[in-house]
Formats: C-alpha cells, sequence, structure tokens
C-alpha cells in the first residue's frame, strides 16, 4: 500500500518542534531518510508508526489515515500493517526466537504459523537459531531476528531505526541488502531513517533532514 505524508509536526516542548517533508511512496518502494542526532530521525519513524501522536499533519497508509485513529485501532492496524525494527533488539529474554516469533504472530492476531517462521528464519540465514536464547545471539544474529519478526506477518510498510549504526562495514551492507530484498519480495514500503551515509549508495529515495 502507498505511504503519503502530509505537513506532519510535532512540539516536544515551546523550544523543541520539528516540521516534517511531506512523503509520498507508491506501494514496494523505499526510501532512506538521513539526518545527523537531533533532527528528529527517531521522533519520525515514531509518528509514522502510530507510536507517537503528531502536533498536525497527515499519515495516510494505504487508504487510511492513521492520524485519525483511536488507540485500538492504531494498535490492530501497526499490528497488521507495520514490521518495526528498532535501533535496539528487543526482545522477551525468558523466550526463545521460535518463541518471540509466535508472539509476534499472536499480537497480531495471527494463527500461529510454524511455516512462515521457518520460511522466515531461512531467508535470514538463521534458521540454526529457531531454539537458541536471545542473549546467546551476536549483535548482527540479533538484528536478523529483528528483521524476520519485522516481517514475519508479512507487513505493507517496514520501519527500521539505524538498522546498521552498530554493524561494521560488511554486515552494514548486508542488512541493507536483506532489508531491500526482503521489503521486495513482501511488495512492502520500506523508509529506514539513520545517519549512517554508507546506506546512501543503495537507495534512490533520499531525504535529508
Amino acid at each position: 500500500m502507498s505511504v503519503q505524508v502530509t505537513d506532519l509536526s510535532f512540539q516536544y516542548n515551546s523550544e523543541t518542534r520539528f516540521r516534517f517533508p511531506d512523503i509520498d511512496l507508491p506501494r514496494g518502494s523505499h526510501q532512506l531518510i538521513l539526518g545527523k542526532s537531533g533532527k528528529g530521525k527517531t521522533t519520525l519513524l515514531h509518528l509514522l508508526a502510530g507510536i507517537t501522536p503528531p502536533l498536525a499533519g497527515h499519515i495516510i497508509i494505504g487508504d487510511t489515515d492513521i492520524t485519525r485513529l483511536k488507540k485500538r485501532k492504531l494498535d490492530q492496524h501497526r499490528g497488521k500493517n507495520i514490521g518495526l525494527i528498532f535501533q535496539r533488539s528487543y526482545f522477551v529474554k525468558s523466550l526463545s526466537v521460535k518463541e518471540n516469533l509466535l508472539l509476534a504472530q499472536k499480537l497480531a492476531g495471527k494463527k500461529e504459523d510454524l511455516g512462515r517462521i521457518a520460511e522466515v528464519l531461512n531467508a535470514m540465514n538463521m534458521e540454526h537459531k529457531l531454539q537458541a536464547m536471545p542473549t546467546t545471539l551476536s549483535i548482527g544474529e540479533q538484528q536478523r531476528i529483528s528483521i524476520a519478526r519485522a516481517v514475519i506477518n508479512q507487513p505493507q510498510l517496514i520501519l527500521a531505526d539505524e538498522p546498521t549504526s552498530a554493524l561494521d562495514d560488511e554486515n552494514a551492507l548486508k542488512v541493507a541488502r536483506l532489508l531491500e530484498t526482503t521489503a521486495s519480495s513482501c511488495q512492502a514500503n520500506l523508509i529506514v531513517v539513520t545517519h549512517d551515509q554508507r546506506l546512501k549508495d543503495h537507495f534512490k529515495n533520499i531525504i535529508q533532514l
């Protein structure tokens, strides 16, 4: 589904206010949003995900203006349509990789689908970590499982916050390619917010905050 952002702004206090550029992405498009620290990158991602309400403006995903949804409908919409990849990988530490992915399906109102979990982990070359505990994974492995969790329910929009900031050049390239390939396989829109200038060569659509 398409993504349209118009006249979007957010205000933390009287001294800190962000006005964001308009975005118009047809289905299946990829967008890189670059900016230094303090430019509102993570704030923008949280607005797009419906985690934070804007001061003004509209965010239309498909034919739904998420800025007009009440909390319960917004949570349902997010779970069904949006995959989130945070800068740090967050898991339920007491659950295995398999159980964390099953939980993601359950929270989105999906039926348990072990076949889908196997399919996604195979695509990430992480099938051998199915029963592993998150704390035993390397940073790169945690990032791959985060991506797997973000796409497990075949979202229409994938949002990634600084997905390569903790990675060396080789692994940053792998993650960038993995994000693009995975988004393309779902025909999903991909929006990456980052300060990582290494990613500029991998995206045609670039916005500088």
